[in-house]
């Protein structure tokens, strides 16, 4: 029995190194991904880790960033949080002289005090959108944050729709069943530019008073709330969060009205990064074309040309009407802010 057991191991033997010697090469061929930058690997290794402070909900998030770990070794601290919180985090640690953060990404980071953020430009910035890239190279558009209304599409039929922003008037059946999102300046700023300061806020005084718009503070929530029914129509949402919730099989859509906002989704390194090599390395893969390709997945728009949206072609009608790129300070988000609450003010 012996001799069989030595004769049967000896060829599992050579049958192995067969397939390593079938294998071998095939595995070495597999190419490093576009965005593993060499020349800080090492160093990034010896960091051992990189904390991440980010507004990309966990679903996407995390499985986003084992991506990264699986490629370096390095191991990611995500810290999720929203976009208001994480910039207060950031301003109070600053003050507390904490080095505490490698990688911001969020929605407003154009927001934080700029001298918070390092001027570093990797080398996969050369292929995004030109607006997608801070004019001082310090934050670069890991999404494109496209604003149009969205519907339900068992309350109104498309051919239906409001074709402009003065058209919602007449939907007065749907009188408080129409919502808005309490931080949507950047829209609102975009209307004004668009129409003019007193056109602007005649059209939307007159929507506010005869269809009593819902404000709300949430882009997700509002997404899933008409797409369940709840709201008939949202004034403005972020279209990616429209067709997050349409993917899954909700009956909702987002179509065009002029002007269409846009701002980005920023990843930003931190100026007192605790480990500022394997934060080089991170937003250089955030922006690469294999991390949008993953968040496309989730119905986020590329801020690269050579990443297909999901669905395929959704971009296309909105890149025929006029799109307005708007990038708030704090100073500027407080200026609409309040504009925002005087013309959709509560219990109007």
């Amino acid at each position: 029995m012996f001799g069989t057991m030595s004769r049967r191991n000896a060829m599992a033997g050579a049958l192995a190194a067969s397939l390593c010697l079938i294998a071998g090469p095939a595995l070495a061929q597999q190419p490093k991904p576009s965005w593993l930058d060499e020349s800080l690997l090492p160093a990034a290794k010896a960091e051992g880790q990189v904390v991440v402070y980010s507004t990309t909900n966990e679903q996407e998030g995390l499985p986003l960033w084992k991506m990264f770990e699986e490629a370096t070794g390095v191991k990611v601290l995500y810290v999720r949080a929203s976009d208001a919180q994480i910039l207060s985090r950031v301003i109070i640690e600053a003050r507390a002289g904490q080095r505490t953060w490698d990688i911001a990404q969020t929605a407003n980071v154009q927001k934080f005090p700029q001298d918070y953020l390092l001027e570093y430009v990797p080398p996969e910035a050369k292929n995004l959108m030109p607006d997608a890239r801070a004019k001082n190279n310090r934050w670069f558009g890991v999404y494109a944050n496209y604003n149009t209304p969205a519907y339900n599409t068992n309350l109104v039929k498309r051919e239906n729709l409001p074709q402009r922003l003065e058209d919602f008037v007449k939907f007065p059946e749907f009188a408080g069943r129409v919502v808005i999102d309490d931080t949507d300046t950047p829209w609102l700023a975009a209307i004004f530019d668009h129409y003019g300061e007193a056109r602007a806020r005649q059209i939307l005084t007159e929507i506010a008073t005869k269809l009593r718009p819902v404000v709300l503070d949430g882009h997700l929530a509002i997404a899933r709330a008409v797409g369940s029914g709840e709201y008939a129509f949202a004034l403005n949402n972020y279209l990616n969060l429209t067709m997050n919730v349409k993917l899954q099989g909700a009956p909702t859509d987002y179509w065009v009205q002029e002007p269409v906002t846009l701002f980005f989704g920023q990843s930003a390194i931190s100026a007192r990064a605790p480990n500022p090599n394997a934060a080089k390395l991170a937003q250089n893969f955030i922006i690469s074309r294999e991390a949008q390709q993953f968040l496309a997945k989730f119905g986020r728009l590329p801020t690269r040309p050579d990443v297909e949206t999901n669905p395929k072609g959704v971009l296309e009608p909105v890149l025929k009407v006029t799109v307005i790129t708007k990038l708030l300070d704090a100073e500027e988000e407080k200026k609409w802010h309040r504009i925002l609450r005087e013309i959709f003010r509560p219990g109007r």
